[in-house]
């Protein structure tokens, strides 16, 4: 069998924030990629504004580096188990992984969940132990801890005689002994020694399968995949398989391969070739590209599917239209449609009324990413509480359950059992580092996740990490699980709260507004210290009178008030609100802004109940 040894198809898994986007940036920089006047970006392949503020990858990149006489094809993969279904999709592009380890943190969930998906595709692994700089680093343990996931994880015998690096991404050494080199030359090495050249079988009839989707204003829909048998050039006239069963002809008008972080067009591509293809308008993830008078499809991909759905809202708050460009029920449609052209874990459904529609995600990060995009890009919306996907199997209602790691310091042990506990979780492992650190493993219900983080902080001070991964569907458990034990502080009153206002009702429970916001009757301003919703009136001015008392005004001193993030006031969302996002504020507020009206509603349902 021929093979293309001028080739090395790689991907690059690891857990998140172990360090493989930074690698990446030293292995273009090192290879000589770049011109030396070349102004790169730290974390060049994160492009998007908000990887670049969180550290995370959120859509897989690819970029090519030349070493010596190899093209080395690299896929940067995303870390968190919301965006799991680019990791599964990727790597049916390539012959091997990389994957990353920090050598502190040793492996976490995502590292077992990205590791499995690479071993069912029968991949050449090669393990870089990363961060060996770090203070604590204890290498020699972690690879003993990633061999034993492998064993877990029922790898072949060729898979457990994986090569080992240990590299550190900030200052660019790579070696196969602990003790560092200076460059990255190791790895390049092992690279070229260890993963599998694609076999050259370009004589063959062609066979291209799309695995990544871009869109671009200018030619529509961009097809990213690899070429597993044939040629294919420019013009060629060629036959698309899509996943129904149905076929498209159509002309390839324009490719482009990768060279560093560009894409560069070329005219013609072979076997094992990693390419972006142009000029065909409805083309999909899984659709296989072959000649018209040989067509042959390649197995399909698997999607994983949605786990968690919000309903987005054309927003009506008395404030809708203030700070926003985009507010109509066209525009977020339109807006909502044009983000399936490149993501297909989302599902967009319309309801019955048209200015709302359930969006359906992997995860609350997923959908989070996908607000936070939008209000940077002029929208304003409404989105309800993010709830799970229940999926009938065998005629058994099913729930995603989510696999749980905690590491938290051993004096906080018990209080995240218990906490854990009361929301359906079951203990699996725990393991007691002897460092004063111990590890929780748990299978937790994911409605039991939703608004856990802010708990878990509090419970921890702060001190604990939490990490999770969807595991399985499992049949649902009954009761309630999980969901936010105190009522809210809801503003009666339309106007600006004042230092007087907020100081007449701190004792109530906790603020979230500061002195001057802006604020509608309805709206949420603070959360109560018990388990039922009051009215406030923060708004209140004091009236001036002609007594002066000793103590003036200004000594007065408020609490710092709990501002929010996006994904906090997802998390912290109640069935009967709704999170109102605009590009300048996130307000929680009520669904029914009105005292009577939301009192009348809660009655109704009360008796509903109770004759059920």
């Amino acid at each position: 069998m021929k093979l293309r040894e001028d080739i090395r198809n790689i991907a690059i898994i690891a857990h998140v924030d172990h360090g493989k986007t930074t690698l990446v940036d030293q292995l273009l920089r090192q290879s000589g990629t770049f011109r030396t006047n070349e102004q790169v970006a730290e974390r060049a392949m994160d492009s998007n504004d908000i990887e670049r503020e969180r550290g995370i990858t959120i859509l897989a990149k690819n970029t090519a580096i030349q070493y010596k006489d190899t093209k080395i094809n690299i896929l940067d993969t995303p870390g968190h188990a919301d965006f799991g279904g680019e990791v599964e999709r990727i790597l049916k592009m390539v012959d091997g992984v990389l994957l990353v380890v920090d050598a502190y943190e040793g492996c976490m969930p995502q590292t077992r969940f990205v590791l499995k998906k690479a071993l069912e595709q029968k991949l050449t692994p090669i393990v870089v132990v990363n961060k060996i700089d770090r203070d604590f680093a204890r290498p020699e343990e972690v690879v003993d801890e990633v061999l034993e996931l492998f064993i877990e994880l029922d790898a072949n015998d060729e898979q457990l005689e994986f090569p080992v690096i240990y590299a550190s991404g900030i200052k660019g050494t790579a070696s196969r002994e602990i003790e560092q080199e200076e460059s990255m030359e190791a790895l390049y090495e092992t690279i070229i020694d260890f993963i599998p050249a694609p076999v050259d079988n370009k004589e063959e009839p062609l066979q291209f399968q799309v695995s990544l989707l871009d869109y671009n204003d200018y030619v529509g829909r961009i097809g990213i995949g690899r070429i597993f048998r044939g040629t294919m050039k420019v013009g060629q006239q060629v036959a698309i398989l899509k996943q129904d069963g149905t076929t498209k002809q159509f002309r390839v008008t324009k490719m482009f391969g990768f060279f560093g972080l560009k894409r560069v067009e070329i005219n013609e591509a072979f076997a094992g070739d990693l390419i972006a293809v142009s000029g065909m308008e409805n083309i999909d993830v899984g659709d296989t590209i072959c000649p018209i008078e040989h067509q042959e499809a390649l197995p399909l991909l698997r999607i994983d599917e949605p786990t968690l759905q919000m309903t987005f809202l054309v927003n009506n708050s008395p404030f809708a239209g203030r700070e926003g460009k985009y507010l109509t029920s066209r525009k977020v449609e339109e807006r909502l449609r044009s983000q399936l052209e490149t993501d297909v874990s989302l599902r967009v459904d319309n309801t019955d009324s048209p200015d709302a529609w359930i969006v359906s995600g992997r995860g609350e990060l997923h959908l989070s990413i996908l607000i936070e995009n939008m209000r940077r890009e002029g929208f304003e919306l409404q989105v309800s509480k993010p709830q799970v996907i229940v999926k009938e199997i065998d005629g058994v209602k099913c729930e995603p359950i989510e696999r749980v790691q905690i590491d938290i310091p051993e004096e906080h042990t018990g209080s995240i059992i218990e906490s854990l506990g009361t929301r359906k979780g079951e203990m699996l492992d725990m393991i007691n580092n002897g460092n004063g650190q111990v590890r929780l493993v748990f299978h937790v219900p994911a409605r039991g996740l939703i608004g856990y983080t802010t708990e878990f902080m509090t419970l921890t001070r702060g001190y604990g990490i939490l990490n999770h991964t969807f595991d399985s569907y499992q049949p649902m458990q009954q009761g309630k699980v999980g969901g936010r034990r105190q009522g809210v502080l809801v503003s009666m009153e339309t106007g600006k709260s004042t230092t007087y206002g907020i100081l007449q009702v701190e004792d109530r429970g906790t603020i979230f507004v500061e002195p001057g916001t802006e604020i509608y009757e309805g709206m949420i301003v603070g959360e109560h210290t018990r388990e039922n919703d009051i009215t406030v009136n923060i708004t209140k001015t004091k009236h001036a009178t002609n007594v002066r008392s000793a103590t003036k005004d200004q000594t007065a001193v408020i609490k710092k008030p709990r501002i929010m993030s996006l994904e906090e006031a997802l998390e912290y969302l109640n069935d009967d609100e709704y999170c109102e996002v605009t590009p300048e504020s996130i307000r929680l507020r009520k669904q029914i802004l009105d005292k009577s009206e939301r009192e009348r509603v809660a009655k109704k349902k009360k008796f509903a109940e109770m004759e059920q």
